[in-house]
């Protein structure tokens, strides 16, 4: 397929945060896609790339989850709707990469932040919950402990945690405090301290 300045646009941060208001009722759903967006910006940052393009893909890498929560639907739907508004193709890979029953390749350090800071967001959040609310006060050490509790953040897949740090070529308690450290920035967005 031959590129269109269509098919190359990427949403302005307004834009894509537009999307999400307009999509998501669920403040809980905002804040985890506001904490990505924080880590995916930090990433870009640290691999010397892009923050604005990286933080758009954090920001809307679930916004038609709440329309569309199953395997069947999610992220596909959202994806037909960006690429009908006009959006980068490579915008739109980025999000499926998230996504592991798609089988998209994670073949660009976007992608692997991606999937590296999804579901590590969320678990950090529950840690601060426990912790008075208080990102600063989650360490790694006790990410690890809280790891090997099955029943806490249960809906969190430990591998995909692991396995996300490994993708990214970074040490995991290294990774947690990375992502930590960019959630802190933005923490009463989260509804949590810093």
């Amino acid at each position: 397929m031959t590129e269109t300045a269509e098919s190359t646009r990427w949403p302005t941060r307004e834009e894509a945060w537009e999307l999400v208001q307009g999509s998501t009722q669920s403040e809980s759903l905002r804040r985890h896609m506001l904490a990505v967006e924080a880590a995916m910006r930090a990433y870009a940052t640290h691999f010397g790339e892009d923050p604005e393009r990286w933080g758009v893909a954090g920001l809307l890498h679930d916004w038609d989850y709440e329309q569309n929560p199953t395997l069947d639907k999610h992220p596909m739907v959202g994806i037909e709707d960006l690429r009908r508004r006009g959006y980068s193709e490579e915008l739109l890979t980025d999000i499926a990469s998230h996504a592991d029953y798609l089988g998209v390749a994670r073949d660009t350090n976007r992608r692997r932040a991606l999937f590296a800071v999804d579901e590590l967001t969320g678990f950090l959040t529950a840690c601060a919950l426990v912790k008075g609310r208080s990102l600063g006060a989650v360490e790694a050490r006790s990410v690890r402990k809280k790891m090997k509790d099955k029943a806490f953040a249960r809906n969190v897949k430990r591998e995909d945690l692991t396995q996300g740090a490994a993708g990214l070529g970074v040490d995991f308690d290294q990774h947690v405090e990375f992502v930590r450290d960019a959630m802190i920035t933005i923490a009463p967005e989260l509804g949590l301290t810093a």
